[in-house]
């Protein structure tokens, strides 16, 4: 009987193990599947075919494909910048392809990105082909998209947002006072305010000043944009903005011109298909981002390259929290892929790819390093996306040319630290602690106490002379001296068009012009693009990634989209360390 018990349980241990395995097998299999079919196949569009350009989820500057999740019946929340304008580009050189049909939803971006995309849709306007959009609803950014269009509608029970921008603030400082936090505040700067939430309760006057500069800046071109667009003057979509019509009937939007008028969305389905010259009671027929994109045309081949790299995200060391799983970070192997573009022999000239509020200074210097080395020896140019500022800054300044967008939010040149002490907090709850130490500054940092005056000194000359080596870099890198650095930095954020006034980028413009200004200084007339260490796929990022994912993806169903950005800005708060060279805002409105 015990021989029995033995011969079943091994039967039914090895079924199970066989089962596994085929059940993981099956999973990567599938997996595989999806990352083969997500490749370059060529798509090649019928006759009469319309590009369908869903203005929904996050666009960055590089996204991770997901295939699976396609697969599972769900689709990618992020689109590539570059992804929507190559797709534009070839549907406008595609005969087959007759228009554009924008569907409006919730977009989240930076004001660059849809900068970028608005110029190319006018583009795509000029040869002639129309362009048709429809929304239930628009945000501002997705409007200020759709009004290039030939033709906006909205549902008869739908809302153009068009309120205004705003700029929060968090502040913690009473939360501190209330658990016996203590803050101790180390900058250079009378802008850097990314340490205001530790010890005001509000704006300072002087961050008060730069918020109001630079979101009047913003708003004051994509409103002339949309103004010029719709053929409406200033007084006319002010009104709308202040009388708060955008909470009202539907009917204000076309009162006031935002809109050609109200229909529901087969309605402007039929309009697009008649436009197309499609079947009225036929489906319509769309092309995707992805599909458009991937339409294939005779690219220039040269051994000659201009090297696209892309530095996304805070600048840190790469942290492994699952709770930053899905955030973008540019960590100190920049460095490394810069000096492996030096290196390479076929590339001439590199357009760095620059989209950072900033972070870690000691990493922002070591690829201003890496930069000032690969200048050396080939051209770079920096291309600013929605963000350049502070550390972001940092590794641009060094560029042979540096070129932004009208919107981009830069400048930021400051530095700051913060150091906790939590000695009320333990008293609080019974907590002691003890230390014995061989120097004077061995328990440098210690949360258990106040900070002595000598500590404070210490720090806050560390932090000074971060600062003035931030502005010496600057100054080298710009042709300036530090004062003048000086007197446009103390953390002063710029938008592009502010910046190029005050001498801290070259021209306005966006990759294009980026990609121009270093064949230019390469002196290239036979060369093509390629994108430099490009975003890993997906099998790799299902590998590295998935309990991380999946840990956040749980949070996020508990805490809610929100409350877990919050958690997350400060659990990045939490884990910095060092002087930071960081920009703070959260910009509301898009």
């Amino acid at each position: 009987m015990k021989q029995f018990f033995k011969t079943v349980f091994a039967s039914t241990l090895g079924v199970l193990i066989a089962l596994g395995i085929v059940m993981m097998g099956s999973i990567f299999f599938v997996i595989g599947v999806a990352a083969s079919a997500d490749g370059s196949s060529e798509y090649k569009p019928d006759q009469n075919t319309v590009f369908k350009l869903s203005l929904n989820g996050v666009l960055v500057d590089q996204a991770v494909k997901n295939p699976f999740s396609e697969l599972m019946g769900e689709s990618s929340n992020q689109t590539a910048v570059s992804d929507v304008i190559k797709a534009i580009r070839r549907a406008k050189a595609n005969d087959n392809i007759k228009g554009i049909y924008l569907e409006a939803g919730s977009l989240s971006t930076g004001f660059a990105g849809i900068e970028a995309i608005r110029r190319e849709l006018a583009d795509f306007k000029d040869s002639g082909k129309f362009i048709v959009s429809y929304g239930d609803y628009y945000t501002q950014g997705a409007y200020y998209l759709c009004s290039v269009a030939d033709s906006v509608f909205l549902n008869p029970q739908g809302s153009i947002s068009l309120v205004g921008l705003a700029s929060q603030g968090l502040f913690f400082t009473g939360l501190a006072e209330k658990l016996g936090v203590e803050h101790y505040i180390f900058k250079v700067g009378t802008y850097k305010s990314a340490v205001e939430p530790f010890f005001l309760k509000k704006f300072s006057d002087a961050n008060r000043e730069q918020l109001t500069s630079f979101l009047g800046s913003v708003w004051g071109n994509l409103t002339t944009a949309i103004e010029k667009s719709r053929n409406i003057s200033s007084d006319e979509l002010n009104r709308y903005l202040d009388e708060g019509l955008a909470m009202g009937q539907a009917s204000h939007a076309v009162d006031y011109k935002l809109a050609d008028g109200l229909r529901y969305r087969y309605e402007v389905e039929n309009c697009v298909k008649e436009m197309a010259g499609q079947d009225v009671k036929g489906k319509l027929k769309t092309a995707g981002v992805d599909k458009v994109a991937s339409i294939k045309v005779k690219e220039k081949d040269s051994k000659n390259k201009i090297a696209i790299l892309y530095a996304e995200g805070s600048i840190m060391e790469d942290n492994s929290s699952p709770f930053s799983a899905d955030e973008q970070v540019i960590s100190e192997e920049m460095a490394k892929k810069l000096r492996k573009l030096k290196d390479d022999e076929d590339v001439k000239a590199v357009v760095f790819r620059v989209n950072s509020p900033g972070g870690s200074a000691y990493i922002s210097e070591q690829i201003w390093k890496e930069v000032v080395e690969l200048k050396a020896k080939k051209p770079i140019v920096v291309s600013m996306g929605n963000y350049a500022a502070s550390g972001g800054y940092y590794i641009s300044c060094a560029a042979n040319k540096i070129v932004a967008e009208r919107t981009t939010l830069t400048g930021s040149i400051g530095v700051f630290g913060v150091v906790r002490n939590f000695a009320g907090t333990f008293d609080k709850v019974g907590v002691t602690t003890d230390i014995v130490k061989t120097n004077t500054f061995a328990d440098l940092g210690d949360i258990s106490r106040p900070m002595r005056e000598d500590e404070k000194a210490l720090i806050q000359r560390s932090v000074e002379q971060t600062y003035d080596l931030f502005l010496t870099r600057c100054a080298d890198g710009r042709g300036m001296t530090k004062a003048e650095i000086d007197s446009i930095g103390q953390g002063r954020v710029w938008t592009g068009e502010q910046a190029l006034e005050r001498g801290l980028v070259d021209r306005l413009g966006g990759m294009d012009d980026a990609i121009k200004e270093a064949a230019t200084l390469a002196e290239l007339t036979d060369y093509s693009v390629t994108v430099a260490d490009g975003p890993k796929d997906f099998f790799t990022k299902f590998m590295e990634k998935q309990m991380d994912e999946a840990k956040v993806s749980i949070a996020k169903s508990v805490m809610g989209e929100e409350q877990f950005k919050l958690f997350s800005a400060i659990r990045r708060a939490e884990t910095e360390s060092g002087i930071i060279a960081r920009m703070p805002f959260d910009i509301k409105g898009l």
